[in-house]
């Protein structure tokens, strides 16, 4: 299903939501737990209302997260946005695990930390880095980014998947490897990378994380955002396949065709599917 589609159904749970929240008095700000983590929501952004309303926010790649995820393990959370995924990690990997968790829009990175707070044995585990992964430290970094899914109204959103871009306005560049030699290049077990279009210019500074460490990928393929940053899902399969990587579908771990053109033909103009990239 394309993005914006479901963006529209979630507007449409939303109103039904807001209209009796707002009958018994309440706002749409609110202090939840689900599967045993507290979050600070906004009911009013699509990934705040899709953990509100039963807790569906890709519900499939936490599924995967918690086949794939070793206890004790480095793993990334790369485009963490609120840290939904970012605290299930932290619950996988243990007290004697490490979550290093990305993100660069103000925006989301503020509700991350809340989040976090909220969960402060889980946060003991995690590394949050409010920067914009690159090629290289120092790189230039978008003014903005889409981390936003409004369900109101609103102009200047997405032509495709109906997102809304944040600033980025104090997140510095960094790479991938920079920060893992700071951590005495540790290997990283597994990556959850979900970026909108800068796969490419992420994995262009994972060199060694790509070739030594090769861990494995959890990650979003869609060919329309892709093409938006000016690169494509060749490129993106050139980091992985001469890696000795190869992908399967997230739900079932089928394996999946290893051309662009085999798996662009899965995918419809305006969506993406969840893969997994393995050696």
């Amino acid at each position: 299903m394309k993005t914006a589609r479901k963006i529209q159904l979630a507007r449409l749970a939303y109103r039904a939501v807001r209209l009796g929240r707002t009958i018994v008095g309440r706002s749409d700000r609110c202090i939840v737990a689900r599967d045993g983590l507290k979050y600070d929501l906004d009911l009013s952004q699509g990934v705040d209302f899709a953990i509100y309303f039963g807790d569906i926010f890709e519900r499939s790649t936490r599924a995967a997260l918690r086949r794939l995820v070793a206890p004790s393990a480095l793993v990334l959370d790369i485009g963490a946005n609120i840290g939904a995924h970012t605290l299930q990690l932290a619950k996988l990997v243990g007290s004697a695990g490490r979550v290093l968790a990305f993100e660069p829009t103000d925006f989301a990175f503020r509700k991350q930390a809340r989040n976090l707070e909220l969960n402060p044995e889980l946060a003991q585990r995690v590394t949050a880095y409010h920067c914009f992964l690159a090629a290289e430290d120092e790189a230039p970094v978008p003014g903005a980014i889409y981390s936003s899914w409004p369900l109101t109204q609103g102009s200047e959103r997405h032509a495709k998947h109906l997102g809304q871009e944040m600033p980025t306005l104090s997140a510095p560049a960094r790479s991938i490897d920079s920060i893992l030699r700071e951590h005495g290049e540790a290997k990283v077990q597994l990556v959850k990378l979900d970026v909108d279009g800068f796969e490419c210019e992420i994995l262009r500074g994972a060199t060694n994380l790509l070739r030594v460490c090769r861990p494995i990928f959890i990650m979003e393929l869609a060919p329309y955002v892709l093409a938006e940053r000016g690169t494509s899902l060749e490129e993106l399969l050139s980091f992985f396949l001469p890696n000795g990587y190869r992908l399967y579908d997230e739900q079932h771990e089928r394996p999946l065709p290893s051309t662009a053109a085999e798996l662009e033909n899965l995918i419809g103009d305006g969506e993406s599917i969840n893969v997994i990239a393995r050696v």
